[in-house]
């Protein structure tokens, strides 16, 4: 049996409806991690769903307790040679809201459901189908070998990335020993295209910044008030201005990373944005100048602005509003000193005429990403290229953000990213779905690398 081989029966468990339904499984289970009345179905997805999947693929199993508390983890083990590599593997079974009601034809969420090219459901794109295609690839390797892989692996699954993974580090740092691998692969996020295989190396960092701005109680009668009375509307939005300007350009130097590398600008010279025609089009002339679009989405920062509020925008009285508030993101790559942001925001605002301006930090997350030295990034694009005659995308890190530096830094582990969605799935909103044509090169990309990790432990002897 072949290296072929092992692909062909990762695409057939596509192709006989097994993986479908298998994820139809999972997508029923109605694991929102953001609402306290599905504590017992994120439990269950991991004890009735999962813990049996990995059992008939020979990995032993057990919930770890969160230490606050919160939803468990599940461990999964195998063990088949300590002369083997060992990968570590990670996903999560959480989702976000189901916004029943919200989806196209009226389509229930907690199904997976088939049209054209496109399974809809929450979680298919957000994590359950993309980690559904990594242990389905595992099983097509183990059959092909005769119940072995190859290798060692190991497994971790969280049910609370959807609110910021907050026991993800302290459990992993617990579990230290038993976590020891060679390398951390997952698959989690868009590939750069649908038509593309994507590489990453780890992720944006990202702090929110929440600002207020409180004048007075209640609202005054623009028309008697007027021209005398402050507007903490006004005053907001001349604050964000001068933090980020209308082309979306950071304006404040603590707010922007370091020089891009001459090695990570030739990384992403070949790495094109092109929207499809159901996602949206680029905008003209926003962003850092003198960047590529790659650059200004993969290694560069950006403020935005999440939500604004002041008044009732349903119903606007005809009075000056007593507060305003403003809820922004900086997102920000490996470089950039997080600590210091709200410091240098507070400290900029103050200075420039706005004292009344409140700042603080409501979320943040580390940046993170596997230094381009390590060997694992071409032997990974040499098995996806081998697989699929494509050369994948590498990318420095993804444009969003993953727990990636519990794994890099907490674990000290090179850290692997293989997605298997793509940027119009829609995930977090209505539709989410995954393509049926990405899936199925997915289950053979992760075939092929599954197979070619266990080569290499045969030809260490």
């Amino acid at each position: 049996m072949t290296r072929a081989d092992a692909i062909a029966r990762a695409r057939q468990h596509l192709h006989s409806g097994e993986f479908l339904a298998e994820l139809d499984r999972r997508v029923a289970y109605q694991t929102e991690s953001q609402n306290p009345e599905r504590r017992d179905a994120l439990r269950a997805y991991l004890s009735e769903e999962l813990q049996p999947a990995f059992s008939r693929l020979d990995f032993s199993t057990r919930l770890v307790e969160s230490p606050t508390g919160k939803s468990p983890f599940l461990l999964a083990e195998y063990l088949e040679s300590p002369s083997a590599p060992t990968v570590l593997m990670y996903g999560h079974g959480d989702v976000v809201e189901g916004m029943g009601g919200e989806w196209r034809s009226n389509l229930d969420p907690w199904r997976a459901t088939t049209i054209d090219n496109r399974v809809y459901g929450r979680g298919t794109a957000d994590n359950k189908g993309q980690h559904s295609i990594n242990l389905s690839a595992l099983r097509a390797v183990r059959e092909v070998r005769g119940g072995r892989l190859g290798f060692n692996a190991k497994f971790i699954v969280e049910m609370g990335e959807e609110i910021g993974s907050p026991d993800l580090r302290q459990v992993c740092e617990s579990l230290r020993d038993e976590l020891t691998a060679d390398l951390f692969l997952a698959s989690d996020g868009p590939r750069l295209s649908a038509d593309r295989p994507t590489i990453f190396l780890g992720c944006r960092g990202g702090i929110r910044i929440h600002l207020e701005v409180k004048l007075r109680e209640g609202s005054h009668h623009s028309g008697n008030w007027g021209g005398v009375l402050a507007n903490p509307a006004t005053i907001l939005a001349s604050a964000i201005a001068t933090l980020v300007d209308g082309k979306g350009r950071l304006l404040l130097d603590q707010l922007k990373p370091p020089r891009i590398s001459n090695q990570i600008r030739a990384t992403l010279a070949d790495v094109k944005i092109e929207p499809t025609s159901d996602e949206p089009s680029l905008s003209v002339d926003w962003g850092e100048e003198g960047l590529s679009a790659a650059e200004r989405l993969y290694a560069w920062n950006t403020l935005e602005v999440l939500a604004m509020s002041s008044g009732n925008i349903e119903k606007p009285a005809n009075a000056i509003p007593g507060r305003a508030e403003a809820v922004l993101q900086l997102r920000f790559v490996v470089g950039t000193r997080m600590d210091k942001i709200v410091d240098a925001i507070r400290t900029h605002l103050h200075a420039g005429g706005f004292p009344m301006i409140e700042v603080r930090a409501a979320q943040g997350f580390a940046a993170s990403r596997t230094d381009f030295d390590s060997p694992w990034i071409n032997w990974t694009a040499e098995s996806i290229q081998q697989t699929t005659g494509k050369a994948p995308a590498v990318l420095p890190n993804f444009g969003g953000s993953l727990p990636n530096d519990v794994f890099s830094e907490a674990l000290g582990l090179p850290t692997i990213w293989v997605p298997h969605s793509y940027p119009g799935c829609s995930q977090h909103a209505p539709d989410e779905h995954i393509l049926l044509s990405v899936t199925e090169e997915a289950l053979g990309i992760m075939a092929g690398w599954f197979w070619d990790l266990g080569e290499m432990a045969r030809l260490r002897h």
